[in-house]
């Protein structure tokens, strides 16, 4: 691996970096996926739209970027470190590149333009209850009316579908075809007559899952994306090879910094009453390195190769959702039992504080479930990486 930028990687990291430093509001915390609201966050979104950097991996022609690999590396790096906020998530990351790809011309001006104003939100639907990492055998049927397709089915873990516009939908519409050649790609309207949302409060008491019922939904034909019962081969479409998650590396030892700060100067710290703690922290902060280090691995492969990682995304996975729920425990022994606190108790000074951490300590929990478990990024490391036999 070469550490340096070239010239020009330099010139472009010193064009994010000052342009952040410039132009983020300073008092909104990393945030992606599902937006936010009010001046401060519009006004933010409108001046990166304006830079193509909403969707930075995306052709100009489609209001992106364009950037290179190692651009957008540099550009999600300068990003987490200042911990600015960003619009996006499923709108730009799943739903925008399919339609570049696979998506009829209408389909492309009617929401490409929406998607990098930064002003719609999407969600996923794939996963059902019987369905989660054995995702080709969905059940939701869509069967064909005229010129509608009727609904009928259920997706689960819908993140955002309490206030997405639109979904990017997979439903079966050859229940007789192999299980990876029946399902068709579809864009649904979550306003539309039968989508019902129920929401699924999760561990720490937080609402960003939920359950979609579809009952009798009609979707116009021309809803469809891409060939009927092609939907799998679709879902498999990404636009941008930056898989390095630099962002999550760079978190981690953010979240580490901020733990080490506070027990050095908190009251409730423990630091002084039980000095194992010391060595947690530094093991914590050298596991962070480590998950800088893979981050670095992947960029440099996709950079020299011109290919997508495989196994080593799925190790980068692995080691840095694991890493999370590490540092959420190493969290709540720092503070003791005031870890047990959350931000509406009152009476506590610093509550709020301790709160962040008892969430982070219950939400991290799913870290290793979401985005494919930890038990599936061993199977891919095992039969990819290292050539073990399946069985």
């Amino acid at each position: 691996m070469d550490y340096r930028d070239t010239p020009e990687e330099a010139a472009f990291r010193k064009e994010v970096h000052d342009f952040i430093d410039k132009e983020a509001p300073k008092n909104m915390a990393r945030g992606e996926g599902f937006g936010g609201s009010g001046d401060a966050w519009k006004t933010w979104v409108k001046k990166l739209s304006e830079r193509g950097w909403v969707a930075p991996a995306w052709p100009k022609e489609y209001g992106g970027a364009g950037m290179s690999v190692m651009e957008q590396f540099i550009f999600n790096w300068e990003m987490a470190e200042a911990r600015a906020p960003r619009p996006g998530g499923i709108a730009t990351g799943f739903a925008g590149p399919t339609l570049i790809v696979h998506g009829t011309e209408e389909q492309k001006k009617k929401h490409l333009p929406e998607i990098v104003e930064g002003d719609v939100v999407w969600c996923q639907g794939y996963s059902e209850p019987g369905s989660g990492s054995d995702l080709a055998s969905l059940q939701t049927r869509a069967i064909r009316d005229g010129d509608d397709y009727v609904v009928n089915g259920q997706k689960i873990w819908t993140s955002g579908g309490h206030v997405a516009k639109w979904m990017i939908l997979l439903a079966r519409t050859d229940p007789e075809a192999p299980k990876h050649r029946g399902i068709t790609y579809f864009i649904a309207d979550m306003k539309a007559p039968g989508v019902t949302v129920r929401p699924l409060i999760n561990l720490p008491g937080t609402h960003e899952f939920n359950e979609v019922f579809f009952e009798d939904v009609r979707i116009p034909k021309e809803n469809i994306i891409g060939e009927e019962n092609r939907g799998w081969y679709l879902a498999q479409t990404t636009l941008s090879f930056e898989r390095s998650n630099i962002g999550g590396a760079v978190g981690a030892r953010q979240g580490v910094e901020d733990l080490v700060k506070l027990a050095r100067t908190d009251a409730a710290s423990q630091l002084k009453a039980n000095a194992a703690i010391r060595h947690e922290l530094v093991d914590r902060m050298v596991e962070a390195g480590v998950a800088t280090q893979m981050s670095l691995k992947i960029i440099s492969i996709q950079a020299k190769e011109g290919v997508a990682p495989g196994h080593e995304a799925s190790v980068a996975k692995l080691y840095g959702t694991e890493l999370n729920q590490r540092i959420a425990r190493t969290a709540l022994k720092v503070f003791g039992l005031y870890g047990q606190l959350d931000s509406k108790t009152d009476g506590v000074a610093n509550a709020a504080l301790y709160g962040r951490y008892k969430y982070q300590y219950l939400r991290s929990i799913a870290n290793t479930i979401e985005g494919g478990t930890s038990e599936i990024q061993r199977n891919i490391t095992a039969t990819r990486g290292l050539g073990l036999p399946r069985a």
